[in-house]
């Protein structure tokens, strides 16, 4: 039995499919980004004075709004209470940018009335993020103790499967997102016309979703295939 993690293999393919499909996700999303940059909301309000004013109409008082560097780096941290903007999106008042802060206090109103995969998501990311980390090296383990190693092999790659796990629970719970900011926005901050706008955005952003559950699945996949049949003798 070889005592090295196969890389160039057959299974191989699975990776680069799910590379391109990330990578295509990621491209459309900054395009149609970009595109909805430029068409500026009616209503004057920036990103930042949005997330604001939708917080407060929620009745959410102890949610902080902070800007953050990068491009698309928006999130909501629900540990600490925060919702960041990226620079692209905290000053700008375009349609674009607002669907983003909308669909971060979409998360902050989640968080707010206890919604069940916001929660089962925060609670897997410590084991997805062990998962991920020492899953691979485990399974390196198991292939070099050989046949003795096999029990490492199969709990390397339950350990994996977390990170698919997660990528599948964070799902529902960034559609649910984007569906209350696309609510809360109808005939609000964003004039009738401007919704579409901004709903073309957020659809873009939940196919880098919909790729990363993609990617993760043919990752375990791989591992399955290549490591999921080794049997005791």
């Amino acid at each position: 039995m070889p005592l090295f993690f196969p890389v160039l293999d057959s299974t191989y393919i699975l990776i680069v499919i799910g590379l391109i499909i990330s990578m295509a996700a990621q491209a459309y999303v900054k395009r149609t980004f970009t595109k909805y940059s430029d068409d500026y909301s009616r209503s004057g309000y920036t990103a930042t004075q949005a997330a604001i004013y939708i917080l407060e109409q929620a009745g959410i008082h102890d949610v902080r709004v902070e800007r953050v560097r990068g491009n698309l780096t928006d999130h909501y941290d629900s540990r600490n209470k925060v919702l960041r903007l990226s620079d692209a999106t905290a000053d700008s008042s375009s349609v674009a940018a607002i669907g983003v802060a909308a669909h971060e206090v979409g998360h902050a109103i989640q968080d707010q009335q206890g919604y069940i995969p916001l929660r089962l998501r925060a609670g897997l990311v410590p084991v997805a993020n062990f998962g991920q980390t020492i899953s691979i090296p485990m399974i390196f383990l198991g292939v070099f103790l050989g046949e003795a190693g096999l029990t490492f092999i199969q709990l390397g790659i339950l350990l994996f499967s977390f990170t698919f796990i997660f990528q599948v629970v964070t799902l529902p719970v960034e559609f649910n997102a984007s569906r209350r900011a696309l609510q809360i926005l109808d005939g609000g901050i964003l004039k009738r016309d401007e919704v579409p706008k901004a709903r073309k955005v957020l659809n873009a952003a939940a196919l880098t979703y919909v790729a990363a559950a993609i990617m993760s699945f043919l990752q375990l996949l791989r591992l399955v295939l290549l490591f999921g049949g080794r049997r005791r003798d």
